[in-house]
């Protein structure tokens, strides 16, 4: 384990590893300790009880932030025809078929998020080994295959903040919810939509305590343990 730097190790002297913080306390926490002098992203970094070698109990969605994420992202699209155009007039930074695929297939993934219309998964299906790995490749389960006439509502909640989660090897979920100069109020709101759409993606097949424990960190910081009850019940007003 790499040694930790000096700034990290105060951050973390100030976090009592021993409490359970309610979710304002954590946020407030978070944003007065973060150890870098750059605008660092607040994460939430869920356990659930879940098997992942069990395909009926993999999850995976995606929710908006309402206030974002706190950075411009970069939408591709696969598509042709009349949903090129609205995807363009939408905001989508890459469009494309055939000429996209190629240029992914030759290593370029300079975006964010990728969306496809169903049409095209028969091609793109084949970028799942570059896509795959970097959480890039379209799925309809995260949202981002979709339909032609829902291309327009799929690129604009994508560039507002539209954010995905899925279960890791380890049963884990980590997901960005903004950045530590947001207000409080503002990552207690984008954390309330996050925590909804996580209790409504559990597998009906799953057993035992769903979510087991949550952890608020920052890109460099400290992870600060969480109310879990209280997380768990965060709604948006």
């Amino acid at each position: 384990m790499p040694k930790q730097g000096k700034k990290y190790l105060e951050a973390a002297a100030k976090v009592d590893k021993s409490r359970f913080y309610p979710v304002d306390e954590a946020i407030t926490l978070a944003r007065e300790v973060h150890p870098a002098r750059f605008d660092e992203t607040v994460e939430i970094h869920i356990r659930t009880g879940l098997d992942p070698r069990h395909a009926e109990q993999q999850i995976r969605g995606s929710t908006v932030l309402p206030h974002g994420l706190g950075k411009v992202l970069r939408v591709l699209v696969f598509t042709e025809g009349e949903p090129a155009s609205i995807a363009r007039e939408a905001g989508a930074d890459f469009v494309g078929s055939d000429d996209l695929i190629k240029q992914v297939e030759g290593g370029w993934t300079d975006f964010d998020v990728a969306i496809a219309t169903r049409e095209m998964m028969g091609k793109v299906g084949r970028l799942g080994r570059i896509l795959g790995p970097r959480g890039l490749m379209p799925n309809p389960r995260s949202g981002t295959v979709v339909a032609g006439e829902d291309i327009a509502k799929t690129v604009s909640d994508a560039k507002a903040g539209r954010v995905e989660f899925r279960l890791d090897r380890l049963a884990n979920i980590h997901v960005p919810v903004g950045k530590v100069s947001f207000e409080v109020d503002k990552l207690r709101d984008n954390l309330a939509a996050l925590m909804e759409a996580v209790n409504a993606a559990k597998p009906r097949e799953a057993k035992g305590q769903y979510i087991r424990s949550a952890t608020l960190t920052t890109t460099m910081g400290p992870g600060i343990p969480l109310d879990l009850a209280q997380t768990l019940n965060l709604r948006l007003a």
